[in-house]
């Protein structure tokens, strides 16, 4: 439940390419504020973490001043500030960290370092209100496919599981690159894939024999499909036929939209959890949130996504899990927290 007493608080998002800043009382968003460079990645086929620091410095405090201004508030308003700790890119947080710790210090306003993925499950608060007691989130996203159990998100969170190699949006990109497809290669792979017959192929579900069961229940691998696409697209061009781009791209996200879903529900019946939500970047493919609706409603589990516009970085995920955490009344960072670019999943704050 959200009051005017809640306390307010401004978030800072700078793990990889977008610039988020966001003010967050209890879980109503006044305002959320995003510049992104992904144009001035674009030319290179994928992030550059110079350019990304780069832009992140000259944003800043632009994105800080248009969202203090749009929300109506002033930074004398502001009672506490969060900033992504982790994990990432270490000089963009470096750049994000650095100025939230110049708030803090400036503002004399506690400060919270907190976890990037978490902060992609907790965003649906300000959508969808408090989680209930025990739910069960999926974080898919270019850099991470991890199934975390959250009795707390401010206090007690435990990774399930998580990829082996490639995470689910970034197979996207790399297939999208395997067919041409402009950078970032995920939403053409998506658009297209609607286009095509997602049965036209065959592609293998990683992780899912019944020797992988036991050891690798929660686990998630999509190194072996993006191979397996290169094969058959290699191996249609040798033989002189063409390629039918729009069921490669339904065949293969087809596969890591079953792929997904299967597990987490598999976790879900396993963990007793009737409440799943699924965030990050690629919560935005519409095959994962069809195929994650439809088998949700065959089992009875309550499915929470996020609107689009909270599935990618942004400072509003950031603002909502330092509100959370203030709330609960865990102790405030110190102004000397590293950032941390493979921060454990189980850590929510440092």
């Amino acid at each position: 439940m959200t009051s005017s007493g809640d306390p307010l608080v401004l978030g800072i998002e700078s793990s990889c390419d977008e610039t988020g800043v966001a003010l967050v009382r209890g879980n109503d968003l006044l305002f959320d504020a995003v510049a992104s460079s992904m144009e001035e990645h674009a030319r290179y086929g994928g992030i550059i973490p110079e350019v990304a620091s780069r832009a992140h410095l000259e944003a800043m405090i632009p994105t800080i001043e248009r969202a203090l201004d749009e929300a109506g508030v002033s930074l004398s308003d502001v009672d506490a500030v969060a900033v992504t700790a982790g994990p990432g890119l270490v000089g963009p947080l470096t750049i994000g960290a650095s100025a939230a710790k110049a708030l803090s210090i400036g503002l004399n306003k506690p400060l919270y370092g907190v976890n990037h993925v978490i902060g992609h499950a907790c965003v649906d608060q300000l959508v969808h209100g408090e989680f209930p007691d025990r739910v069960m989130a999926l974080v898919v996203s270019g850099g991470h496919s991890s199934l975390l159990l959250v009795d707390d998100v401010a206090t007690d969170v435990t990774e399930l599981g998580s990829t082996l190699d490639d995470a689910a949006g970034e197979a996207f990109d790399k297939v999208g690159r395997l067919l041409g497809l402009p950078y970032p290669g995920g939403p053409h792979v998506d658009r297209l894939a609607r286009e095509g017959d997602p049965t036209a192929i065959r592609f293998p579900r990683g992780l899912t024999a019944p020797k992988d069961q036991e050891r690798h229940a929660h686990n998630f691998s999509f190194s072996g499909l993006k191979t397996a696409v290169a094969r058959w697209v290699e191996a249609r061009t040798d033989a002189g036929q063409s390629v039918p781009v729009e069921d490669v791209c339904a065949s293969f996200a087809e596969s890591v939209a079953d792929v997904l879903t299967a597990k987490t529900i598999a976790a879900c019946r396993r963990h007793d959890v009737d409440t799943l939500v699924i965030g990050g970047g690629f919560s935005a493919n519409s095959q994962l949130r069809e195929m994650a609706a439809k088998r949700c409603a065959e089992v009875g589990i309550e499915l929470r996504i996020p609107p689009i516009r909270y599935c990618t970085d942004n400072g509003a995920m950031i603002a909502a899990l330092g509100s959370a955490v203030v709330r609960a009344g865990v102790a405030p960072s110190t102004l000397d927290i590293p950032v941390d670019s493979s921060m454990p999943l189980e850590t929510i704050t440092v």
